[in-house]
């Protein structure tokens, strides 16, 4: 038990260093884009520091399997080189065994980054978005679904529109039972309309069967609302903002996942992409497992032997192999050339009986 505690702790402070190395590089690198990004702005160093770690969660969260490789890499070539692996070994205790303690570490881990980071990448975007607006004064324009329906706001300098639609076409070009509530600057209502249909077109939503209320100009909206066949209501939306909007899966925290899930497939959005990445998130752990075997495979042997750089060389690229094959299986995925559950668990769990296989070779010939 004590040997498992040590091996635990050893590969705790191996995966702090390079997650302390990688944290201070990605500050620096983000500070300079983000000067980039506002120098236009009149913001203080502070607020661009800020705005730099809002941008740490997540890209730390993108790169968790490359953090577990290299520090499998360091721990283990750090115990070879120590000679403690082969004290290990003539003490009775196998390769195998000297694993489940760091193997245990990194599904830990893989469950933390599940359960905490993922909600944290989740809000930290989402701040970043909305800080990014202010700054730079854009006009936002925000996507959102609920048990009620699906939910847009567009804005312009002459107010904004709150638009309410209770199903959609796939690609989100078409809403149906869409309801438009428009604001002056100061925030008063200023019309409401409702429709059966409404067509995104560039630069203009084309509406039939529409009921317009005027809030401002008539003591009685309601006695005063015109009925129109068809109606065009200038917008500043295009096609593509909609479908980048509710297309981040990653904005969604993993908690919340399932009922978004139900609540676009209600409204008639696909979800395939939220299905993969929810998938994806749960397979994580197992991950982070596959990349620790990956690099345990190529390092458990006493640096005396040689060939220690190829072998680490060989290790980082078939890490980086599997690292992309992954990616790209959740491509396959979200696009629905294979099923999402094998997209998602079948890299991982091939390279790990892959990996094991290697090891058990290594070990017993």
């Amino acid at each position: 038990m004590i040997l498992h505690l040590y091996f635990a702790r050893r590969a705790l402070s191996a995966i702090a260093t390079v997650v302390g190395i990688l944290v201070v590089l990605i500050l620096m690198i983000e500070m300079l884009e983000q000067i980039r990004k506002f120098g236009s702005a009149e913001i203080s160093f502070g607020q661009i520091v800020y705005l730099a770690i809002l941008r740490v969660p997540e890209t730390l969260h993108a790169v968790l399997p490359v953090i577990i490789v290299i520090a499998t890499l360091i721990l283990f070539l750090g115990l070879s080189r120590s000679s403690e692996l082969v004290v290990t070994r003539a003490a009775g205790r196998s390769a195998m065994r000297s694993l489940c303690a760091p193997l245990s570490v990194a599904f830990i881990i893989g469950m933390l980054a599940v359960a905490i980071l993922n909600p944290l990448v989740s809000s930290s975007s989402r701040k970043f978005d909305q800080l990014k607006a202010q700054y730079l004064d854009e006009q936002t324009q925000v996507f959102s679904v609920s048990d009620e329906g699906l939910w847009l706001r567009q804005g312009n300098a002459d107010g904004q529109v709150v638009i309410r639609a209770s199903q959609a076409n796939f690609d989100g070009s078409q809403l149906f039972n869409v309801t438009f509530l428009g604001f002056d600057t100061g925030g008063s209502p200023s019309f409401r309309i409702e429709a059966n249909i409404a067509e995104l077109t560039p630069s203009q939503w084309n509406m039939s069967a529409v009921k317009y209320w005027d809030l401002q100009n008539s003591l009685n909206p309601e006695a005063n609302a015109v009925l129109y066949d068809n109606y065009s209501l200038p917008t500043t939306l295009t096609l593509d903002e909609i479908q980048d909007t509710f297309g981040t899966p990653a904005a969604v925290p993993i908690w919340e996942m399932r009922a978004f899930i139900q609540r676009l497939e209600k409204a008639g959005f696909s979800a395939r992409a939220y299905k993969m990445w929810f998938q994806s998130e749960l397979a994580l752990p197992l991950t982070l497992v596959a990349m620790m075997l990956i690099g345990a495979g190529f390092t458990m042997r006493h640096t005396r032997f040689g060939s220690t750089g190829r072998l680490v060389t060989t290790a980082l690229l078939l890490a980086f192999a599997f690292f992309f094959l992954r990616n790209f299986a959740n491509i396959l995925g979200q696009n629905g050339e294979i099923p999402i559950i094998l997209a998602a668990w079948a890299p991982p769990i091939a390279v790990i009986f892959a990996s094991l296989a290697f090891l058990l070779h290594i070990e017993d010939g």
